[in-house]
């Protein structure tokens, strides 16, 4: 499977894998993909001990680094405190989530048990450190997420060799990042898990490609399998960039309550809410989805706020989702796409490679044999 992504990268598929879960970053790019690994919740000394630990388990194959860079958000460019934030969250979004906590049975933390608001790494001051580790390894690919990539990075990755990838949701994100310097672009449809937009991928992806080219596009967005990887390259694409079908695999570091949920699902169970980051992202849809869709519920808060406003609720729901039957489970949830449907079966990463890679190879001798009839 030769591409022009391919060859960029030096990888034997165009499948890039993206995941928060070193293990399965490291199988994807050992197995002749690309891992990718989604880096906005790290720690910069938590970053530094992922990326040894990918190069010692990967084989020394290729492998890159994603971050969430937004273009813009409520409180602007200024690193806040942790009291600042706190400060800013409303009070009757508070008690919202503290009623619906209570209702559900969902134990509180140890007073002394302080939760990372998780919220710093959207902005400039905080992802510094993050870059700065993330370019001291020899990562091949950055890919910059919610927005074009600002030119302190592009500058920085090319001038240390590093390719830089953006993720788009419509043809004018696309210009925009192509503009700005993107190497890659991924054309994310609205089937895709996280934040995504409402344009579909069969839509958006020969669009994109067109409005970009000769810049490669992958394609991302209901692809886990390999007839929709032969669709993708059809339509244009270069290749293709997957999340939610690794959530499933051995590897994934999924809670089990989120992973059952998952494999039980079909792809009518997911929903576009702002509920867990303040901009639109596809999750499962959960009771935690269901209370936020309350006509009485208030609107979630502006990215980064929404996310610090339910650090600690989702951290409460985590630690007791694994109690069947009980209130944290039925509202535990993660992103996740629309072809959840198809993920009713755990693999290894390795496999999932192998069998789209195969099932690429099939779609590719029907088409030619209709072409040939």
């Amino acid at each position: 499977m030769k591409t022009k992504v391919t060859e960029l990268l030096g990888i034997e598929f165009p499948i890039l894998a993206f995941s928060h879960c070193r293990d399965v970053v490291a199988a994807v790019s050992k197995a002749g993909g690309f891992g990718v690994l989604g880096a906005v919740a790290h720690t910069p000394d938590r970053l530094d001990h992922d990326l040894h630990w990918i190069e010692e388990h990967s084989g020394g194959k290729p492998y890159g680094v994603d971050l969430l860079l937004p273009s813009k958000f409520a409180g602007g460019d200024e690193l806040l405190s942790r009291e600042a934030v706190e400060a800013l969250l409303p009070i009757e979004h508070r008690q919202f989530l503290d009623e619906v906590l209570e209702r559900y049975g969902v134990p509180a933390l140890a007073s002394d048990d302080r939760v990372p608001l998780g919220v710093m790494q959207v902005q400039r001051d905080a992802l510094t450190p993050l870059l700065d580790v993330a370019f001291a390894h020899p990562i091949r690919l950055i890919a910059s997420a919610l927005g074009a990539p600002p030119p302190y990075l592009v500058e920085r990755a090319h001038g240390g060799d590093v390719l830089v990838a953006a993720l788009a949701g419509a043809p004018s994100h696309a210009m925009r990042h192509a503009a700005a310097g993107a190497d890659i672009i991924v054309a994310q449809g609205s089937e895709a898990g996280g934040h995504t937009g409402e344009i579909g991928t069969m839509v958006m992806v020969p669009e994109v490609v067109d409005a970009v080219a000769p810049i490669p596009v992958l394609a991302a967005g209901g692809i886990a399998r390999g007839r929709q990887i032969a669709a993708a390259l059809a339509l244009g694409a270069q290749g293709v960039w997957c999340g939610s079908v690794w959530l499933t695999t051995e590897e994934a570091e999924t809670s089990p309550s989120v992973k059952e949920k998952f494999l039980a699902a079909t792809s009518a169970d997911t929903i576009r809410s702002r509920s867990l980051t303040g901009k639109p992202a596809r999750m499962l849809r959960s009771a935690w989805t269901d209370e936020w869709e309350r006509a009485d519920a208030p609107k979630p808060l502006p990215m980064p706020f929404q996310s610090a406003l339910v650090a600690e609720a989702r951290e409460r729901i985590g630690r007791s989702s694994h109690q069947q039957g009980s209130g944290a489970q039925k509202l535990d949830n993660y992103f996740v796409g629309q072809v959840v449907g198809a993920l009713n079966q755990v693999k290894p990463c390795r496999q999932v490679v192998f069998d789209m890679v195969a099932e690429y190879i099939d779609a590719c001798e029907r088409t030619q044999a209709i072409n040939d009839a």
